[in-house]
């Protein structure tokens, strides 16, 4: 059962790969439709699904100095299946429906229905349509750029890519329904990794603990693109641990990390101590111990990241350039940052063998001279991992993280915090950023007993290594270490809750709850060592996982079983009912055209445009409605083309001056919560009214 354990958790991984490495070509090409990708796509991740069965003949968990057989019972695979399972069924029936463009997951949503109905990219303005181009019309929206003459979807294409294939299946209600199951993979990818490193014994807890927490939820009911970074990265784990004793398989785990970049590019920032790494295993070349084992992965895993990451640049310089400058300012310097990486890399795989014999080569006086560092350096080593969570916790007490707003993007996330720190009651300061409260968030989402194991984990694992032993968990740790302090410094989000947990979900939840369960199993087999009978060591496994799960769950219980955003897609449906065949649409008032400029272009299928808010108003014109100067000449320039011109806005009377006006949509639902400096514990009532009047 050890070996369908370690299949089963790695599928996942191998599906998604063999999918997205297919998709970017076809896509770019214009060529993304379902018969191609079900041929080149469904295949291709079949060959490496099976290829990937191969690899677990040999898998095997590590301990401290050892590696043993994946032996996991019936009963422990039976309990990871369940909770993938009920995990799945759990999400997709609480399921949200975030259609309307507000956040990143309706952008997603959008960007996912657009591919599965055209397979190309960029989405063309229609100017024909409206009579022509006019300086008037505006086809770019919120999360949508205007580029080279025609709409780009913000984001990497990857993660569209992958929520396509739900709508292929069964429309906008299967699209809706992937995330739920991609949760699910998720939940198999890390009790993969546990089952590995921890012991298989430990999988269905980690499992649990990971499946319960409230990021997890969130992002497993709606569309965003950390789930899939999670499975990329920690199924690249797991295959990276699987290719020990068959090294070029390493290419496999090195084209997953890499392909962490086309779903997200802050997996760039993710991936780059693979890239280390790798040149770390081909400069162990020469070495007549375990060392030679792990060199002969080097350069497969190597390749296999360029290739992936690679294929992650193309689509983001080709597809998403747009994203891509508005991100500049972080984007840059990571670039900057991955390319001297890389040298150091390079330049370590050239000359890291001849250093490392010269190295051994030493005199032993030379040896005696730094064996007192030496000796300090683990304790040391494991004395910085606390220090750096103890300067994490002190952070509120000492630093007050601003900024002031520059850009409009800016502007704009002020005036949110303004209206959200009024509406959570807190003293109004558009400036702040509450990064500061960035360790706190983790420590809301999966309890203090888990945060503590994780961190005395890490400690014993990093002198462990300093020692010289427990080199298995290196990758991992650099991994997790490296991504969590970089994004608890600096988060880079909008601080609200639970939107702002997302950061947390591809590595750091994961990550830390693979090492509170690592940490639970340390603790288990010192009572073992230190003499304690079978009931003793049964029951501080059992107050561990307790501890591990329970808290978690309790702060998931506050929006765990309210769906948000329900009725959408019927709402949708309506307002699409409602608009002639033959409509070119005119949204004529600002709200409603940030949220439903894509949406009606692309679900309802008819060419869409928004137009202008002029800054200066007369008394007699509505506030956020565009000029009537405007709205009149592209009506009649529509009607010259012999369609039929519609008027959208948010209320009656911003329409009555053209038309009769008719309410198209009129929903009544459940939002997210805005929580700045707490847990979300509920949701917000949403409003959305559209009008519509045919002049």
């Amino acid at each position: 059962m050890g070996r369908v354990l370690a299949a089963m958790t790695i599928l996942p991984v191998l599906a998604l790969a063999g999918w997205l490495v297919a998709g970017l070509p076809l896509l770019l090409l214009g060529r993304f439709t379902p018969l191609p990708m079900l041929l080149v796509g469904g295949g291709l991740a079949v060959v490496l699904c099976l290829y990937g069965v191969r690899l677990t003949r040999q898998s095997g968990t590590a301990s401290a100095s050892r590696y043993e057989p994946l032996d996991g019972s019936a009963r422990q695979v039976a309990a990871v299946a369940a909770v993938a399972v009920a995990s799945a069924v759990f999400n997709a029936v609480f399921h949200s429906e975030q259609l309307i463009i507000r956040r990143d997951p309706a952008t997603y949503a959008q960007y996912a229905i657009w591919l599965a109905r055209h397979g190309s990219l960029p989405i063309p303005y229609g100017t024909a349509a409206f009579g022509g181009a006019d300086p008037a019309l505006i086809f770019d929206s919120v999360g949508l750029y205007n580029h080279g003459g025609a709409v780009v979807p913000q984001f990497m294409p990857g993660t569209p890519m992958i929520y396509a294939v739900g709508h292929w299946l069964a429309g906008v209600p299967g699209l809706l329904l992937v995330p739920a199951v991609l949760g699910a993979f998720a939940v198999l990818t890390v009790a993969g990794v546990a089952a590995r490193l921890v012991g298989a014994r430990w999988a269905p807890l980690a499992a649990l603990t990971f499946a319960v927490a409230m990021p997890i939820l969130y992002t497993s009911r709606t569309a965003f693109s950390e789930i899939p970074s999670l499975i990329l990265i920690f199924g690249g784990l797991a295959l990276a641990f699987d290719a020990r004793n068959r090294p070029r398989a390493a290419a496999v785990a090195g084209l997953a990390f890499g392909l962490a970049v086309l779903v997200r590019i802050d997996g760039l920032r993710d991936v780059l101590p693979v890239l280390a790494y790798s040149g770390l295993l081909i400069a162990l070349r020469g070495r007549r111990d375990r060392g030679e084992a792990y060199a002969r992965m080097g350069p497969p895993l190597l390749a296999g990241l360029a290739v992936g990451a690679g294929l992650g640049l193309v689509a983001g310089f080709t597809l998403s350039r747009p994203y891509l400058n508005y991100l500049s300012g972080s984007v840059v310097p990571l670039l900057i940052i991955s390319g001297v990486v890389l040298v150091v890399t390079l330049l370590g795989a050239a000359f890291g063998p001849k250093l490392i014999v010269a190295g051994s080569a030493r005199s032993a006086s030379g040896r005696r001279r730094f064996g007192a560092i030496a000796r300090r350096l683990p304790e040391a080593a494991a004395g910085l991992v606390v220090l750096v969570m103890l300067a994490f916790a002190v952070r509120p007490w000492v630093q007050t993280v601003r900024r002031h707003a520059v850009t409009p993007d800016d502007v704009a996330n002020a005036q949110f915090i303004h209206a959200t720190q009024q509406a959570n009651g807190l003293p109004v300061d558009e400036t702040r950023l509450y990064s500061e409260y960035s360790l706190y968030w983790v420590i809301w989402y999966l309890g203090v007993p888990a945060v503590v194991l994780a961190t005395l984990a890490a400690a014993v694992l990093v002198r462990r290594m300093a020692r010289g032993s427990g080199f298995v968990w290196l990758l991992p740790l650099a991994i997790i270490g490296w991504t969590t302090v970089t994004t608890l410094y600096r988060p880079g989000i909008t601080p609200d809750h639970p939107f702002a947990s997302r950061r947390l979900v591809p590595v750091i939840v994961p990550g830390l709850v693979l090492l509170a369960t690592w940490g639970l199993r340390w603790v288990w087999a010192r009572a073992r060592q230190a003499g304690y009978g079978v009931r003793v060591r049964r029951a501080v496994a059992a107050a561990g996982g307790v501890l591990l799960v329970v808290p978690a769950a309790v702060v998931s219980i506050g929006t765990a079983f309210t769906p948000t955003e329900r009725g959408e897609t019927a709402a949708v449906e309506h307002l699409c009912a409602a608009l002639p065949r033959d409509a070119s649409v005119l949204i004529i008032e600002r709200v409603t055209g940030a949220r439903f400029t894509q949406l009606v272009r692309g679900m309802c299928g008819v060419p869409t445009a928004q137009l202008p808010i002029p800054q200066a108003r007369t008394p007699s014109t509505p506030p956020d409605v565009a000029a009537p100067a405007d709205v009149n000449r592209l009506v009649e320039r529509i009607r010259s083309t012999g369609r039929r011109p519609v008027l959208l806005a948010a209320l009656q009377e911003q329409l009555t001056p053209y038309g009769t006006p008719i309410q198209v949509m009129r929903l009544r639902t459940r939002q997210d919560e805005h929580s700045l400096v707490d847990a979300p514990n509920g949701t917000w009532s949403l409003s959305v009214d559209v009008w519509m009047a045919i002049p």
